[in-house]
């Protein structure tokens, strides 16, 4: 096998394993014990691994905000799955907060027959549910972000702070319970901490893939949510933490 198709190999391995240990990888990718530690070597000189007394993980920093195209297109069953389940949360007649991404699109969807009140950053929240005559749609207001088609800055901070909802739901690009919810963005952390503030049920949707990363803006600790509402496929000590925390944990199918 060529040196770079086996680095692939052991990237894509590295992707749906938290922590792997050289022995796992000789294993799956078929090669000698050497061969792969000269590997992990080389990924991490080029900062793309993390390496420990426990194994090997990948280095989940993100420094940049997504595309929502490029949200789009990761773990879309996941996400309609957790949009389904989140969907429950909502009676008719409540005030909901809507973050931006593609997971709450997928929740707006799910919550079209009920009479609601929705105030959203996301344009494309606020245009799909503006076509529904008992949804009362407000959308924050002020400096539209590109990469995710939703409004940041003061301007929208300063109404989130002024109302009082019955739920917020919040989604992220990464999460975890030693650093919270986090955001490449000063801008976008700010908004979700406004978001969260004032509701009275406090709800993160975030597929399982996005545990463990983090970026350089701390948006909310963990524990000032009330659920969280992910896939099955979270890790077990992981949950057990959540539960012990007093959060309200759904794993969906």
């Amino acid at each position: 096998m060529k040196g770079q198709s086996r680095l692939d190999q052991i990237m894509d391995y590295l992707k749906s394993h938290n922590l792997v240990t050289v022995e796992q990888l000789v294993s799956a990718i078929s090669a000698s014990p050497a061969t792969i530690r000269r590997d992990l070597i080389k990924l991490d000189k080029e900062g793309v691994i993390s390496r420990s007394h426990g194994g090997v993980t990948l280095n989940r920093f993100i420094p940049a905000q997504p595309t929502t195209l490029e949200k789009m297109q990761r773990n879309l069953a996941e996400k309609q799955a957790i949009a389904q389940f989140a969907a429950s949360y909502v009676q008719s007649g409540d005030s909901v907060v809507l973050d931006a991404g593609t997971t709450m699109l997928e929740l707006a969807r799910q919550l079209t027959h009920l009479q609601l009140r929705v105030i959203t950053a996301d344009l494309h929240i606020a245009l799909f549910l503006s076509e529904f005559k008992q949804i009362e749609t407000t959308i924050i207001g002020g400096r539209i972000d590109d990469s995710s088609q939703s409004c940041i800055g003061e301007h929208g901070r300063r109404l989130l702070r002024s109302i009082n909802p019955d739920i917020a739901f919040v989604s992220c690009n990464s999460w975890s319970i030693e650093r919270g919810i986090t955001t490449p963005t000063e801008d976008k952390a700010g908004l979700k901490m406004d978001l969260l503030a004032n509701a009275r049920r406090r709800i993160l949707l975030a597929d399982s893939s996005k545990y463990g990363s983090w970026s350089l803006y701390c948006a909310a600790p963990i524990d000032s949510l009330t659920d969280v509402v992910t896939d099955a496929r979270l890790d077990d000590a992981v949950c057990r933490s959540l539960r012990e925390r007093g959060i309200g944990l759904q794993l969906t199918a």
